[in-house]
């Protein structure tokens, strides 16, 4: 059975392929289209996950939406007449949206992708957060936590799996949400909602959660994580264009709106509120794993998905003090990854087919031979070097960042979900303190206080972190856990050591990944550090690259010293020898790249 899983008319639209209960593709729209956070159908998405497949439309079995649109609707219109006629402008703009395209969502999944209507299904969007979470894990049981926004009506469920089944439990519902809470601050300290949330993560270490008893003036927060929200201070369940109220900037003051400032300022009365909401966050999930252990019977294991689960900071302390012993984390727990669900949902629930084999990696993207990269660079006439013996590559990569380099790494299937986990990273040398200045400003363009990752070889992670049994924690293969560097490492690692003592960290298999394994390695023979500094390959505001010419490209505009594809090398003054050239990415004869200048 082949089951197609979409997401789109949000954010982050995806396509995931599940063949014969295993997840043979997946990405999101925007590494394709190049558009960051591309909401519309997932076209291409979809063509690279049918071709990776080896089938056509025609063999698809099913094809399902990651949430119910009807279902949406009715929140959206019952919200809009609740709270009139303050919603006056935003339910007339959605009810254009929605009455003129939204609504046929159907219709438009049937006549662009040339889908019978009756392969056409539809699930519930915690339904698909949780299908993603457990359905993909390497538990037979497990309770489940989805939190998010908002799918339909829902914020959070608790649930359990059991086989090929999941049934939830108890929901929260909208406007009362854990994720539109800490929403509401992303926005309160400057930074822009659905994408701003890590810079606030990145932010609260710089802070001291001097705030909490005056947030939670705002909510009421009961023993088993429930939350209720004094919708006074808030305006998103009304307003276009603004989250807080006029009551909610009386409490706390007035927001920080200067763009400018919200990049590159560490006010520390902003750092406070980042440290105070993050407080609350893990204090409220902690409360909601706890009655959700009672609730499942004790259960061993929880599956965490939704949007709230790319918090990694809280994901580290629910796994260290929380009551479930296992945790795992899907790679893409946002609406990305509700296409994954939407699949398997189908596939494993609601046709009753045998579980498929966990999912240990995140390497369900595109990918490129070395014929065609070397046909990419001959034709537009780029100068390179080839080191054909792998075990000299990956020497020359070490030796390389040894000496101080930053490099552009791009090799194999691109990764699933929002993380750089070796397939499309920048890495550099995490022993050098200034590769942080120098990569944010230079190369990444981004605020200074943004943390990097480190990647490190699995086997040795608790050398260098508090993670002791590292390879049995799935999260932290997709650098979803934020773990303390230890503190006789912190001056071995200060690039990527965070203002706390913290580091991203990503545990590197060898089976997995097997050549950034082997890099790595060969970067801790020479230094004694078997960590690598890793981040996305993509400047400030755009997609992760896809392909050798968004790599070179991306390459041409940043400092970078060297460009790895595969085993081909290269080096910065390629970048002026064809300064005047340009460079197209054709898709099925579509110009998608810009000029390189």
């Amino acid at each position: 059975m082949n089951v197609l899983g979409l997401s789109f008319d949000y954010h982050d639209s995806s396509a995931a392929l599940v063949k014969e209960g295993v997840l043979v593709a997946a990405a999101s729209e925007e590494r394709f289209s190049r558009i960051k956070h591309d909401s519309g159908l997932p076209k291409l998405a979809v063509e690279f996950a049918l071709n990776k497949g080896g089938i056509t439309m025609d063999e698809v079995d099913w094809v399902v939406f990651y949430e119910k649109p009807f279902v949406k609707f009715e929140r959206l219109l019952l919200t809009g007449l609740a709270t009139f006629p303050r919603s006056a402008g935003v339910f007339r703009e959605s009810m254009q949206r929605w009455i003129s395209d939204k609504l046929w969502v159907k219709s438009h999944m049937a006549r662009k992708l040339g889908v019978p209507k009756k392969k056409l299904l539809f699930a519930d969007h915690h339904m698909s957060h949780a299908a993603a979470g457990f359905f993909t894990s390497p538990y037979k049981e497990s309770a489940i936590l989805t939190v998010d926004g908002a799918g339909e009506w829902t914020t959070a469920t608790m649930g359990i799996g059991r086989g090929n089944k999941i049934e939830l439990l108890k929901e929260m519902r909208f406007p009362h949400s854990l994720g539109l809470l800490y929403s509401a601050f992303t926005a309160y300290c400057g930074f822009e909602i659905n994408e701003g949330e890590y810079k606030l993560m990145g932010m609260h270490p710089y802070g001291t959660p001097r705030y909490t008893d005056k947030i939670k003036e705002l909510i009421c927060v009961g023993e088993d994580g429930s939350l209720w929200h004094d919708m006074r201070y808030f305006s998103y369940h009304f307003s276009r264009n603004d989250t807080l109220s006029s009551a909610f900037e009386e409490h706390f003051g007035r927001p920080r709106r200067d763009p400018k400032d919200s990049d590159k300022s560490l006010d520390p009365y902003y750092c406070d509120m980042a440290a105070s909401i993050q407080a609350v966050t893990e204090e409220i999930l902690l409360k909601m794993l706890h009655h959700l252990h009672e609730v499942s019977g004790g259960m061993k294991s929880v599956c965490l998905s939704g949007g709230v689960a790319l918090n990694s900071v809280a994901n580290y302390k629910l796994m260290r003090d929380g009551p479930f012993e296992e945790v795992y984390i899907h790679p893409a727990p946002g609406d990305d990854g509700g296409a994954a669900g939407a699949a398997y949902w189908a596939y494993n629930h609601v046709f009753d087919q045998p579980r498929g084999p966990a999912l240990d990696h995140a390497f369900l993207g595109s990918e490129y031979s070395s014929e065609q990269i070397e046909k990419f660079l001959r034709e537009n006439d780029i100068p390179y070097e080839h080191i054909a013996d792998d075990g000299e590559f990956y020497q020359f990569v070490a030796k390389s960042l040894e000496e101080g380099q930053v490099c552009g790494w791009f090799r194999g299937r691109f990764e699933w979900g929002p993380r750089a986990l070796g397939a499309r990273s920048i890495i550099a040398d995490p022993r050098r303190a200034e590769m942080k200045e120098k990569l944010n400003e230079t190369i990444k363009f981004r605020e200074s206080f943004r943390p990097f990752a480190p990647s490190v070889l699995e086997e040795r992670a608790n050398e260098f972190f508090e993670i002791p049994d590292a390879e049995k924690h799935f999260p932290a293969r997709f650098m979803l856990y934020v773990a303390p560097v230890r503190e006789e490492k912190r001056d071995v690692l200060p690039a990527i050591t965070h203002e706390d003592g913290s580091g991203r960290l990503q545990t590197v298999f060898k089976d997995t990944n097997p050549a950034y394994h082997q890099m790595i390695e060969a970067f801790g023979n020479l230094t004694g550090v078997p960590v690598v500094m890793n981040t996305s390959f993509n400047l400030k505001g755009e997609p992760i690259v896809e392909s050798p010419a968004h790599a070179f490209n991306t390459f041409s505009l940043s400092g970078m010293d060297l460009l790895l594809l595969h085993n081909f090398i290269i080096r910065a003054d390629a970048k002026k020898k064809i300064a005047e050239t340009k460079f197209h990415l054709r898709h099925e004869g579509d110009s998608v790249l810009q000029m390189i200048s």
